[in-house]
């Protein structure tokens, strides 16, 4: 099939990192993948998108997260990250926000085409198809730099098998910062193959909360007032029927898994599979 992923040779041969700028470069540590960034685009002055080549041997669920880092110390500082591209993909993809002064954001903000990014080996996470039931209907609640997962999964063919419907609904502070979210859906629409596999389920509800913007105001609010459901035409969360996946910061997490619970849906895990799950992974 088209998507399948082809084997690549992009190992990392040096026991040395690329370092931006002209820093130090420290030695790479054992049992992390290195590698190479491939491009690096900037939304906003909080939000960023970078690629890498990606290792042979690397294997992942559409969803998972990744420990990610920079070669700039001894001991590097590793933090969680979502593979935003899909499982197919030749290249990894991450969406970061830029947290002054966080430990690892800091300096992974100014990374540049050709930098070395640190990985650990292996993935994990729940924000996997596989941790639902079977539904109907599939909701990707997101806020800010939790769309990520999502990225994945609406490039991900397996999805558009499983689902009818998948509505991707994202809200950021600023109009700008809804742009990565438009660009994948986009993606995806004009896709010479999975153009066909989404046609028809995949749409984008997005809304902000700080700027105007036809729709205005957190996912809860958009929950508890009904906007959500009356603008995309469909019944307030049914458990026969609808799945979601949960992820943004930890009190929109609990505020909307509330808002799940009330509708009668329950979280599962990869263990127990249910009608919605969230993940609790961040970055800084």
């Amino acid at each position: 099939m088209h998507w399948q992923r082809k084997p690549t040779l992009n190992a990392f041969t040096s026991t040395v990192a690329t370092s931006a700028d002209g820093a130090q470069a420290f030695p790479i540590p054992d049992n992390v993948f290195a590698e190479t960034v491939t491009e690096v685009r900037h939304y906003t002055d909080r939000l960023f998108r970078f690629r890498t080549t990606r290792p042979a041997s690397f294997r992942f669920r559409s969803g998972e997260f990744v420990m990610i880092g920079l070669p700039n110390a001894e001991r590097p500082v590793f933090r969680a990250y979502s593979v935003a591209s899909p499982a197919w993909d030749d290249e990894l993809e991450f969406f970061s926000i830029k947290v002054p002064g966080g430990p690892l954001t800091e300096y992974l903000q100014k990374v540049k085409v050709g930098d070395t990014i640190l990985m650990r080996k292996k993935p994990t996470g729940t924000l996997v198809i596989d941790a639902l039931l079977p539904g109907k209907r599939l909701y990707l609640l997101s806020t800010g730099t939790g769309v990520a997962p999502f990225a994945s999964l609406i490039r991900d063919p397996e999805v558009y098998e499983k689902f009818d419907e998948v509505i991707l609904v994202q809200t950021c502070r600023e109009v700008a910062e809804l742009d990565y979210a438009r660009e994948l859906y986009d993606e995806v629409a004009n896709h010479e193959f999975l153009g066909e596999l989404a046609a028809g389920k995949l749409r984008l509800y997005d809304s902000a909360t700080r700027e105007p913007h036809p729709r205005q105001g957190r996912v809860t609010d958009l929950i508890d007032s009904g906007k959500l459901f009356s603008d995309l035409g469909v019944p307030p969360f049914d458990p026969a029927t609808d799945r979601a996946m949960i992820c943004g910061s930890m009190a929109m997490i609990k505020d909307t898994k509330d808002r799940l619970e009330h509708f009668g849906l329950v979280e599962g895990a990869n263990n127990a599979p249910n009608t919605f799950v969230v993940e609790r992974a961040f970055v800084g």
